[in-house]
């Protein structure tokens, strides 16, 4: 926002400005998140077919590219149906309030050092709680759609999440504690230097399994598998949107893939250095006059969407029992212990600011995953070129 403040005529009235630079950043971040899923959905498409040995999309356009664009366009001018005995007015407002929680936690996400709609100074308490109205939201979705299988699904949404919220506020506070501030550019500012300044690698090996800890719950936040009991279609046709159609049917799916992003660019935030580079000295956080903070943000945000989509097409759903066993009885312990370990920690003046060792674990392990990555992908295309080999033979 304040770059886009600058970049406006300074002989304008200053409220005009500010008004100007705010609806600019609406606009922007609105329509990126609108377009979004388009991309996120032809994407999630391909890598499931992939996984299966299926092509995915691909008659509708370039490789199926406009497959996710005709979709979009068929939900917008299908007819809204209202079931029998439904609360109408609940009907229409319970998507719109799941939208809201999605989309209101991008205003604090800070992609670059002045690339910030607004830098609140609890910017970490603004998002855990602006994203629970997506919970109001849901229960409204499967009470006023007077469906059984819609409530069952709303209230096991609700479980689910005041489950997972809980392990996922404590683990976030691990950063909040070294840093010693709400605000997402305070955050990222601690994390500048490179990777071995990453908090994922700080006080290591405690640190991943905080961020593993955050990531799994924000996980299971956003409803995706193998967390997706709310919407199991083998018990509850579609979960809480049973009953939806039309524009309203895709503004679930929206708020689901918008939900997606947040949470992987509030991780990349609190634990993988936000929009700065891996590289030491802010190496690679521009290229000539073109700053590449939001990109690199972008990267990490998308890579972690990435492995939700992965998690999807290769974990088996939990049951309901087991997902209340995971979050109570193996979460949430392990999220107190790390909250007490790391603050004694960070008040020890000789591990203030991590272990000595912290500084040579980054390099070596992101080599490792990259190394895993590019084998794994090596070894699925040669047994992809075998067996379209063994069926033209």
């Amino acid at each position: 926002m304040d770059l886009i403040f600058g970049l406006l005529p300074a002989n304008l009235p200053e409220w005009l400005r500010i008004a100007a630079s705010g609806i600019v950043c609406a606009v922007i971040l609105i329509t990126l998140m609108a377009l979004g899923p388009l991309l996120y959905v032809y994407v999630e498409t391909k890598i499931a077919g992939f996984m299966q040995d299926r092509i995915g999309p691909k008659r509708v356009g370039p490789h199926g590219m406009l497959q996710t664009v005709a979709d979009a366009i068929k939900l917008l001018f299908k007819e809204a149906i209202y079931p029998a005995g439904a609360d109408k007015l609940l009907f229409i407002v319970a998507p719109c309030l799941v939208i809201i929680g999605a989309f209101m936690p991008l205003l604090v996400i800070p992609f670059s050092a002045r690339l910030q709609a607004a830098d609140l100074n609890i910017g970490i308490f603004y998002i855990t709680a602006i994203a629970a109205i997506s919970t109001v939201g849901l229960i409204m979705a499967g009470w006023a759609s007077n469906n059984k299988y819609a409530l069952f699904g709303a209230m096991r949404s609700a479980a689910q999440i005041v489950s997972y919220e809980i392990p996922a506020v404590m683990s976030l506070l691990v950063p909040v504690m070294i840093v010693g501030s709400l605000s997402m550019q305070d955050l990222v500012a601690a994390q500048a230097g490179g990777i071995g300044r990453w908090f994922v690698f700080r006080y290591f090996p405690l640190m991943p399994i905080a961020f593993a800890i955050f990531f799994t719950a924000t996980l299971a936040e956003c409803n995706r598998a193998p967390f997706d009991i709310p919407e199991a279609e083998s018990e509850l046709v579609a979960g809480f949107h049973t009953e939806y159609s039309g524009f309203f049917f895709a503004m679930f799916f929206l708020a689901e893939y918008t939900e997606m992003v947040v949470v992987s660019a509030s991780a990349a935030v609190l634990f993988l250095g936000g929009w700065h580079s891996p590289f030491p000295n802010g190496f690679l956080d521009k290229l000539g006059p073109l700053p590449l903070g939001p990109i690199w943000l972008l990267a990490k945000a998308w890579s972690l969407v990435f492995f939700m989509m992965w998690l999807r097409w290769t974990l088996p759903r939990l049951r309901v029992d087991q997902l209340m066993y995971v979050a109570w009885k193996v979460l949430l312990p392990i999220s107190f212990v790390l909250v007490v370990a790391i603050g004694g920690l960070v008040l020890w003046g000789p591990t203030k600011n991590g272990f000595f060792w912290d500084s040579y674990v980054g390099w070596p392990i992101v080599i490792g995953l990259v190394a895993w990555l590019v084998w794994t992908a090596y070894v699925a295309h040669v047994s992809s070129r075998r067996r379209v080999q063994e069926q033209a033979a």
